[in-house]
């Protein structure tokens, strides 16, 4: 009788592990699927960043930085925010509501805090987890520990990070790629007269891991003329020269 119960209790046993082993495969198996959705999941971006963006686009859950362009990142809203994505913008109050709509942003999916003050870091944190992609001018240096924190969030909820930093500081800990504006000049000005017709900006793609990436981008440059009510200018094309 008690080699029975031995044996009873050995099988009970035997089958309890094999049952957590099955559930920790089917667990895994979720996981990888969640990670491989959230991985593949890119944001609508504009043709003319695909060089320059790991996998060609914005990828939920990942953090980028930017150095001291507002042109780039107003155009790296521009695709996602006509495409339906709601987008904010914290600690930049110089972020112009009528350039922004030039650029192809759709003002009542935008949310800007242009005074956070010392809060700069919740704000953000707070609009991660109601909007597509938010763009912050850190009010401060962000430790390793916050970022990984934010990160967790973003992933989470499937939101993208743009970080604004003044032109020299270091990126935000974690971005996928750093882009900085590298050369600006503008054409169609002649000797004394006419009107910039657009403008070519070299643009250099810092990758957490792989080489630098450079393009030449051109806008048009209408920027001199006499300024028309947002609703009907249209969307600024942006096109990849080299």
């Amino acid at each position: 009788m008690a080699q029975r119960n031995t044996i009873e209790t050995g099988g009970a046993f035997e089958k309890a592990q094999a049952d957590l082993e099955r559930i920790r495969e089917l667990k895994a198996r979720i996981s990888g699927m969640e990670r491989t959705r959230l991985d593949t999941r890119a944001l609508p971006t504009l043709p003319a960043f695909l060089s320059l963006l790991p996998g060609g686009a914005l990828q939920a859950g990942s953090v980028y930085s930017v150095a001291g362009s507002m042109t780039l990142v107003m155009g790296l809203l521009a695709a996602a925010s006509a495409d339906g994505a709601w987008c904010g913008v914290v600690g930049v109050p110089e972020f112009g509501a009528e350039a922004a709509a030039r650029f192809g942003i759709e003002l009542g999916r935008l949310v800007l805090v242009r005074e956070p003050g010392r809060a700069w870091l919740p704000v953000t944190a707070a609009l991660a987890d109601a909007l597509t992609i938010v763009v912050v001018r850190p009010g401060d240096r962000v430790s390793d520990t916050e970022a990984a924190k934010l990160a967790a969030r973003l992933r989470q909820r499937g939101a993208v990070l743009i970080s604004l930093l003044p032109e020299g500081a270091p990126a935000w800990p974690g971005s996928e790629t750093t882009l900085a504006v590298t050369e600006s000049r503008w054409v169609g000005i002649g000797r004394g007269h006419g009107y910039p017709r657009e403008r070519l900006v070299t643009v250099r793609s810092e990758l957490r891991s792989g080489r630098p990436r450079v393009a030449q981008l051109r806008l048009p440059g209408d920027y001199g003329r006499e300024a028309k009510p947002a609703a009907s200018v249209p969307a600024l094309r942006w096109e990849r020269v080299s």
